[in-house]
């Protein structure tokens, strides 16, 4: 049997990498699935790829409307949700002395603000023993000229998965965070290194790892579909790696 066959799932950030290939694993293990986006072009041609058991909503998880209103579809689509995918965010380097105003309330607002009002919006709707997952990434305990903004953003999420495990566990709720390693997407092309930067980067990443490659969104989707399942029924407030090992060595 399919491993969330009837389940029903919310994922933002659905339409490209993780977020794309999660709901993918997820509808092809029987869950129903909203994914949100931004761009509406790239939204529905990415619900027409991944096939009739997904649904696309259009929203900005900065805009507490927009989640209202993607709670308002969700509710009327499923009446419940059972699993939550808190996935879309953004990252950017710069160094110190060219961060300004807006590139700290940009980073912030989609990866802290957004994660945060994406499950108390969405947290009436989960059933009992439903799982939330949050994407925070491998950097969240470590450090890199430029990234100080936001590796922060990634720690914020991090510590979100323990006190908000905390705060639904007595509805039987779990919350946990997936915390993928380098994985190449279009995510890299948005963070604004040049080139040879992210070579350098991605080169650093590689060789730390002890599994000396890169990962691939399939392999993160797998670990989300695991925390999302009932397989995972004894976990919660924790932090699943998928990196090759490079955080930890």
């Amino acid at each position: 049997m399919a491993r969330l066959q009837g389940k029903t799932a919310v994922i933002t950030g659905g339409t490209t990498g993780i977020g794309f290939e999660t709901a993918k694993q997820f509808a092809a293990e029987g869950a129903r699935v909203i994914i949100t986006g931004q761009n509406p072009e790239r939204l529905q041609t990415a619900a027409q790829e991944l096939g009739s058991q997904v649904i696309p909503v259009q929203a900005d998880v900065r805009s507490l409307n927009d989640l209202k209103r993607l709670a308002e579809r969700a509710e009327s689509e499923f009446g419940q949700l059972d699993i939550l995918f808190a996935n879309a965010g953004i990252g950017f380097f710069a160094p110190l002395n060219a961060i300004d105003e807006t590139f700290y309330d940009d980073q912030f607002d989609v990866n802290v603000k957004g994660v945060f009002f994406t499950v108390q919006i969405l947290a009436e709707l989960l059933s009992e023993g439903a799982s939330v997952i949050l994407n925070a990434s491998a950097v969240n305990e470590k450090g890199a000229a430029m990234g100080s903004i936001y590796f922060a953003t990634k720690a914020a999420v991090r510590s979100f998965a323990r006190s908000l495990a905390a705060e639904l566990g007595p509805r039987k709720i779990r919350v946990n965070a997936v915390s993928p390693g380098f994985v190449p997407t279009n995510f890299q092309s948005k963070m604004g290194l040049t080139q040879d930067a992210l070579d350098g980067f991605a080169t650093y990443v590689k060789q730390a790892a002890p599994l000396g490659r890169f990962g691939q969104p399939e392999e993160i989707a797998t670990a989300v579909v695991f925390l999302a399942s009932d397989e995972s029924s004894y976990i919660t407030a924790t932090d699943l790696v998928v990196d090759g090992g490079y955080m930890n060595v």
